[in-house]
């Protein structure tokens, strides 16, 4: 998912902010995404024909720590980049007015590779089906993962992450929020704060 704040706040709440407890600190993500790189590079055998595709937007900073810390195993680079899925969003009537980001598929694109898809917060499922069905229009690949840092849960498709930095229990009503040094200038931290009742 492509926002820190993962569930909606009920109608007519205050916009007040919710006291929020730290799930994950800095030293955390860190622990997590290099966990997360080597169990990918062990699933595939290696590094050889990965591409690693961030969801925006800060799926795109995880994609590339992830290569990054595969590089640094592998000894080569891993190719990384960026998928936009907002065409492909189940939510674009209510709000048509969300606009394109920027999709990056590295040379020499996805037929036949492993693609793993790297996003925040794992939630409803419905952005990673956005993300496979982007993909589709992009190329064949031989494998498509998905690799993100929290899975909080809460699924409403049958999808399911093959790499997750932490699994998070949480209630539907509960926020999740990510923030990253390099997409929001703040040392990397998971928070989770309670929402409104229902």
């Amino acid at each position: 998912m492509t926002t820190p704040v993962a569930t909606p706040t009920a109608p007519g709440a205050a916009g007040s902010a919710a006291p929020s407890r730290t799930v994950l600190s800095a030293s955390d993500v860190s622990r997590a995404l290099r966990r997360v790189a080597h169990e990918i590079l062990e699933h595939n055998k290696g590094g050889a024909d990965l591409v690693v595709l961030g969801i925006p937007s800060r799926g795109v900073a995880l994609a590339r720590r992830l290569a990054a810390v595969m590089e640094s195993v592998e000894g080569r680079p891993v190719p990384v980049g960026a998928l936009d899925v907002t065409m492909h969003r189940d939510d674009l009537r209510r709000q048509p007015t969300r606009s394109p980001m920027h999709t990056d598929i590295p040379e020499p694109g996805i037929d036949d590779k492993v693609v793993v898809l790297v996003d925040d917060v794992l939630y409803s499922g419905r952005t990673v089906r956005a993300a496979l069905d982007a993909l589709s229009d992009l190329g064949r690949p031989r494998a498509v993962r998905l690799a993100v840092l929290v899975d909080r849960g809460h699924r409403e498709l049958p999808i399911r992450a093959d790499h997750v930095g932490k699994n998070l229990p949480t209630a539907s009503t509960e926020r999740v929020s990510v923030r990253l040094l390099e997409h929001d200038g703040v040392e990397d931290q998971v928070t989770i704060a309670a929402g409104e009742s229902r």
